[in-house]
């Protein structure tokens, strides 16, 4: 049944491939901080006095909790912006009472949505909820709070304004998804002057006198200058604070006509308030507007492949703009790309080391199948578990890879030892190999797997990343241990049959002088004539010239050939290649470079002379073994015109 048991083994790590493509993957798990961090948005343009009255009365609503211990509000920027805000914003930093003492619920997250749904009382206001590493880590990243920042970008403020409603609107159609929070770009409540130049010109005025007063009213300008002892003042002119508070200060501002009256702005212009862009971001010099979301109770990967389908399929992109996608999503996408180069190089690097521990590529690639083997077991933890791929768990399967060579390396060994003591049928082999070896691949999976259950299970500070580490280690051991004893002797049965050509030795002494003699022999009888009574004897010389025709001697003067050859050919480069490839200089809109040129490896220059001394020490042996050759010659001439003498050689004559 071997074969059996091996392709089961096979088509189990065919589904668990099929599972882990569609298993999804995150960065790293949201860790729990122990406490919380709520993102408060009023409307655009709201004054720093509502804010901090609206974050007052949040925060007297938080506090009604009996889990919350303090509650800390900062609202707007700091004199040193190292964290820019507009006025309207405030983060609510909650910080709890240890989980022991909670009595509403000890549920973290459920925690959260009740406070959510408690602030909606407050109209107006947008509450966000997040923790205070996870927030900042988030921004420095990608400078937003969310896990994720759909980036929209183009040339047209007012485009990207009108895109960005809809891509959210997308967006919150997706599961796992929360609401989503658009940038504010527009919406600013903004003063306008627009002037009538023609009622201008009837008073004899001019635009730049008009902004002029207009500017010194509001904004002031240096009049003079004041002196106080050693130091120097601007007096700076301008309108009272009682006459600069509204919009209707700004059209009854009087203006001086060239005949010395004065009229009010209003008779020259309209002044009325209009929405004016409030934020315009910039990135890698191209203008942009987020729209950024949180992901909940779904891995991150799924979500945003599920966004990128619905806003490929809509086409609410016109020409020149473009998506990007940032936050934790991003740093998954380069974590991942960073292990498809990492992974396959240190897997190449095991297998080299097992190539160079047994000097045989069968007993390696056998070695070899306990990773795939492995990898099942961790697949299937993660999804009984219910955790998608994230970074942990690959260094999982690092770790896990390492265990299960170890335990097939512990078992071919046994069988090769058990090879040279002697036991030469393959079945007997295994059977007692693996006998041997159970109790030491045991130990080592078990401790292994036992080491990593108080992490699988961990309900600590930090407990989110180690689960995955964990279950891959203990799920991928408990495969790895099985499919180690059961499926790697079979595979090493299957692949150990031998294949034996057997030549027949020629019998007596020395094969070479034997043959040797043996031309040599029907040589001179082949030489003689029938008639003759008498056999010639022949020279050492000749008997040389006549063994050169052997067979043996043919093959070493091949080889000398070749040596020669070999020699010539040391210092040669490798062959000369071409190649041609299409380089992306903006992933955006799928342009490129085509490259087309050659390349040329060249070794290290003592590689080279390495090799010529190689060749030429091969040469010098083949030379030596043709002198060996004709020495034998000379010792079975001698030794046959001893035993024989000079044959009378007739027709029915035999000799040796």
């Amino acid at each position: 049944m071997k074969y059996a048991v091996v392709g089961g083994a096979v088509a189990l790590l065919a589904i668990a491939i099929v599972i882990f493509g569609r298993m999804g993957g995150e960065f790293i798990p949201q860790l729990q901080e122990g406490d919380y961090a709520f993102h408060c948005i009023l409307p655009q343009g709201t004054s720093l006095t509502q804010s901090v009255e609206t974050s007052m009365q949040a925060s007297r609503i938080i506090k009604s909790f009996p889990e919350v211990k303090m509650v800390v509000g900062k609202t707007g920027s700091a004199e040193v912006p190292t964290d820019p805000m507009p006025p309207e914003a405030t983060d609510l930093i909650i910080m709890l009472k240890p989980k022991s003492e909670w009595t509403t619920t000890n549920d973290y997250n459920e925690l959260a949505a009740m406070m959510i749904e408690k602030l909606e009382v407050i109209p107006g206001v947008f509450f966000e909820a997040s923790q205070p590493i996870q927030m900042r880590f988030n921004e420095l990243m990608t400078g937003v709070r969310q896990d994720v920042a759909i980036k929209i970008f183009g040339e047209n403020i007012d485009t990207l304004a009108d895109l960005a409603p809809k891509v959210a609107k997308i967006v919150q159609s997706v599961k796992g998804a929360t609401e989503p929070q658009v940038e504010r770009t527009t919406g600013l409540p903004q003063i306008t002057i627009q002037y009538d130049r023609a009622k201008i010109a009837g008073y004899g005025l001019n635009i730049e006198d008009i902004n002029h007063t207009i500017s010194t009213a509001f904004a002031g300008e240096a009049a003079g200058v004041v002196f106080e002892n050693e130091r120097k003042f601007d007096l700076v002119v301008r309108l009272d604070s009682a006459s600069r508070t509204s919009i209707d200060d700004v059209s009854n501002l009087f203006v001086a006509t060239t005949d010395g009256n004065q009229i009010p702005l209003s008779q020259v212009a309209t002044v009325s308030f209009k929405e004016g862009p409030a934020q315009i971001s910039r990135e890698d010099g191209k203008r942009r507007i987020v729209v950024g979301f949180n992901v909940k109770d779904r891995d991150v990967q799924s979500v945003v492949t599920e966004i990128q389908e619905k806003l490929n399929a809509a086409k609410l992109l016109p020409t020149a703009y473009y998506y990007t996608y940032g936050g934790t999503f991003e740093n998954l996408q380069e974590a991942s790309a960073r292990l498809r180069i990492a992974v396959p190089v240190a897997l190449a690097l095991i297998f080299l080391l097992l190539y160079f521990a047994f000097g045989s590529m069968k007993e390696a690639l056998l070695i070899y199948t306990a990773i795939p083997m492995s990898a099942i077991g961790g697949v299937f933890a993660l999804l009984l578990r219910g955790m998608p791929f994230s970074i942990s768990a690959g260094v999982g399967f690092i770790a896990l890879f390492g265990v299960a060579v170890l335990n097939g390396i512990v078992l071919i060994s046994t069988f090769n030892q058990l090879q040279k003591d002697g036991v030469k049928d393959i079945i007997q082999r295994v059977l007692e190999g693996t006998k041997i070896r159970l109790r030491p691949v045991l130990m080592t999976a078990s401790v292994a797997a036992l080491g990593f259950i108080p992490m699988a299970l961990s309900t600590g500070a930090g407990a989110e990343v180690q689960k995955p580490l964990a279950t891959v280690v203990i799920g991928g051991l408990i495969t790895a241990t099985f499919l180690t004893l059961v499926v790697l002797p079979l595979l090493y049965i299957i692949f150990s049959t031998k294949r034996k050509s057997k030549m027949p030795a020629p019998r007596g002494g020395k094969p070479i002088a034997t043959v040797i003699a043996g031309i040599t022999l029907l040589l001179i009888s082949n030489s003689v004539q029938a008639q003759q009574p008498v056999a010639k004897r022949i020279s050492i010389s000749e008997a040389i010239t006549l063994a050169k025709n052997n067979l043996q001697y043919d093959v070493n003067s091949q080889q000398i050939n070749k040596g020669k050859a070999q020699i010539s050919t040391a210092t040669l480069f490798q062959r000369t290649g071409v190649f041609a490839e299409n380089e992306d200089r903006r992933p955006s809109d799928n342009k490129g470079i085509l490259k087309i040129g050659v390349s040329q490896s060249i070794a290290w220059p003592g590689l080279y002379k390495a090799q010529r001394n190689l060749y030429s020490e091969q040469l010098k042996y083949y030379q030596a073994n043709t002198v060996a050759i004709e020495a034998d010659i000379k010792k079975m001439y001698g030794l046959f015109t001893t035993s024989f003498g000079i044959c009378r050689i007739s027709n029915n004559c035999i000799i040796g």
